[in-house]
């Protein structure tokens, strides 16, 4: 079914269109705007848990703002796929180099957010956003559990509670799909259960080229696939049972990107009894939200970004109480 203009109107494309909404907030500073663009009823989930409603996208939005009203955010990637002949799901990857004061010298901050947007008539219905805080924090000087421990896990709500997609390739949490560029979207999702979820990290350079490049948070650039492998056992590390569920996914192919992209949106599920890289371990579960976007090349993933908010997973681990005993036999 081909995509009504009603989708993306006034513009050219959904491409054009987040492209130009985004720079209306955000750079144009129009948050009035967000009236317009985002329904009432809107939900938006992200690293911190959800935020039912538009008064509070737009209480976060002007604080944002406000914290960082220099901000420049330059669209990297957008994803985006058909969901029916009204509505459209886009994966956008923004990059932004931003200028703090940091101990008194000015310096680029530069960061990667993902947010996948669920719009329905030109509307946004429901949103996923992820930011790599981690990226902000290590380059400000700050120490990522000082950041955490200001901030506050609100838990998750809506689709984010539900089992996760019987198959995400006819519907995921943002609806049914078209079946497009099924080949390379089963790749992907293969990958992410032999290499992700059942650990054949050895299969790595079986579904990635030998000149891969991965970037992930903390503004890091990991090569080939040994780096790869090593990036991805530090991620799992202190969640040795964490299993990635995959809840969207969406393909879209165009030369400006470099060809055909698959984004996945993903929760990690886990105990925090590993590897204690973010204070006392407690076992407790984690819900961490992150957004994936591989780019496909003869029939081989050669690029992946990868964006997650490590600091709201702090928080996240912080607000539980109960300590964890050390039960651990190696």
């Amino acid at each position: 079914m081909p995509l009504d203009p009603v989708a993306y109107q006034p513009y050219e494309d959904p491409d054009d269109f987040i492209r130009e909404v985004t720079d209306r907030i955000w750079v144009q500073r129009d948050i009035s705007y967000i009236v317009d663009n985002y329904e009432p009823d809107s939900i938006v989930h992200g690293g911190l848990g959800t935020v039912a409603g538009r008064d509070g996208v737009i209480e976060g939005s002007l604080m944002r703002i406000a914290e960082v009203p220099q901000h420049v955010g330059q669209a990297e990637d957008v994803v985006w796929e058909a969901r029916g002949g009204d509505a459209f799901l886009s994966s956008h990857l923004v990059f932004s180099s931003d200028t703090h004061l940091v101990r008194g010298v000015p310096a680029p901050i530069r960061k990667r957010t993902i947010a996948n947007c669920l719009y329905r008539r030109g509307r946004m219905v429901e949103e996923w956003v992820v930011r790599d805080e981690l990226a902000d924090c290590l380059q400000r000087g700050i120490d990522p559990a000082e950041a955490a421990r200001e901030l506050r896990f609100r838990g998750y709500e809506g689709s984010m509670t539900k089992p996760a997609p019987a198959d995400v390739l006819t519907a995921g949490d943002s609806g049914p799909r078209p079946d497009e560029y099924r080949p390379e979207c089963e790749m992907v999702l293969e990958f992410v259960e032999e290499v992700w979820n059942a650990r054949r990290l050895h299969k790595v350079a079986e579904f990635m080229h030998r000149d891969l490049f991965l970037h992930t948070v903390g503004d890091r650039t990991v090569l080939r696939p040994d780096g790869y492998q090593r990036d991805l056992l530090a991620q799992i590390a202190p969640f040795p049972d964490a299993r990635f569920e995959v809840r969207d996914v969406q393909a879209n192919y165009a030369e400006r990107y470099a060809g055909l992209r698959v984004a996945v949106a993903w929760v990690m599920r886990g105990g925090y009894r590993g590897a204690a890289d973010f204070g006392p371990l407690t076992g407790q579960p984690v819900d961490l939200l992150g957004v994936s976007q591989f780019l496909i090349q003869n029939g081989r993933i050669v690029r992946e970004v990868r964006v997650f908010d490590q600091i709201a997973l702090r928080a996240q681990i912080n607000s539980h109480e109960n300590s964890f005993a050390d039960t651990n036999i190696y």
